[in-house]
């Protein structure tokens, strides 16, 4: 099992919510035609999302608080401990952002990240987040679901998969000047598994805007699959005939999986998954198979050997 902590912060070096927007509403007002003529505030890291549609994606499932979500993360692009993305994130600029889409779809096409704000309603949703290191959240995130983006595309009888790259900037991404991985990112589904109505291309949680270092602007979701599944800050998604090798994959074949399903009955080599802690919690619980949405999505995989498609 690998050691986790939540670093300590004293209630008084907490920032109460609403003074962090009026500060934020004035740093804004306080700069002029030059920030607010190129970024709305409603577009700001922390800002609410505007019209928000709830969701039937609900959990009783007691949330995560924001402080957690957003202060223990895995995002090596900026440093490989889960206390560095929030230190770090904050060189990464998303604004302008585009996504390309492109591969075997009938529709090509280059997205501006806020047409793609526009593309569909912004829901709200509920959901278990695993990490294969045995540490699970639960988040309400907002997004849309990535089929509405498929479905523009158009993808030709060829297209299987779905292929997700992530920003490799060095400039804005200290991590990547490490050989940790061979970037940039990539990370892949198959195309049914990414029609599947609980994909969801994210933008937000809390309804608030993605903090850079939860994967702003835009992140993949993927509830019943290891965290490491949901490709963050993603600038192309390409349509292909064959399986993708994912980072992870070609990092350690033998630890981590295409399919990366949560599954109790398959242990990582170092630790096992059958138990899980929830963020905040002292006692483990027991991890459910498929992350607990088995009911939607295990027809997925009727017939497969999930111990060897792992």
């Amino acid at each position: 099992m690998s050691n986790w902590k939540i670093p300590k912060v004293s209630p008084s070096e907490i920032t109460p919510q609403e003074v962090y927007h009026s500060r934020r509403e004035f740093m804004r007002l306080g700069a002029g035609v030059v920030v607010g003529s190129t970024l709305p505030s409603s577009l700001l890291a922390g800002e609410k999302l505007p019209n928000l549609v709830k969701s039937n994606y609900e959990l009783t499932d007691k949330l995560t608080p924001l402080a957690d979500i957003t202060h223990y993360n895995n995002y090596y692009e900026f440093g490989t401990d889960k206390e560095s993305p929030a230190k770090t994130a904050g060189s990464l600029k998303t604004r302008p952002w585009t996504v390309a889409v492109e591969g075997e779809v009938h529709k090509p096409k280059l997205w501006d990240i806020d047409s793609l704000l526009k593309l569909a309603p912004l829901e709200e949703r509920v959901y278990r987040l695993r990490c294969v290191e045995a540490w699970s959240m639960v988040i309400p995130w907002v997004g849309f679901p990535l089929a509405e983006l498929i479905k523009r595309a158009e993808p030709t009888g060829n297209a299987k998969f779905v292929e997700f790259i992530t920003l490799n900037d060095p400039e804005q991404m200290p991590g990547v000047r490490s050989p940790v991985l061979d970037w940039p990112y990539r990370e892949g589904l198959r195309l049914d598994e990414a029609m599947q109505p609980l994909t969801l291309l994210a933008v937000g949680l809390y309804g608030e805007v993605l903090p850079n270092q939860n994967g702003a602007p835009i992140r993949l979701v993927v509830p019943w699959k290891y965290g490491f599944k949901s490709a963050k800050s993603i600038v192309r998604i390409r349509f292909v005939e064959q399986m993708p090798q994912t980072s992870w994959m070609k990092a350690g074949p033998s630890e981590y999986g295409f399919y990366s399903n949560v599954n109790p009955e398959v242990d990582h080599p170092r630790w096992s998954q059958a138990k899980e802690r929830r963020i905040g919690d002292f006692f483990k619980r027991q991890t459910l198979p498929f992350n607990g949405y088995a009911a939607q999505v295990a027809q997925l995989y009727t017939g497969m050997d999930l111990q060897k498609f792992f």
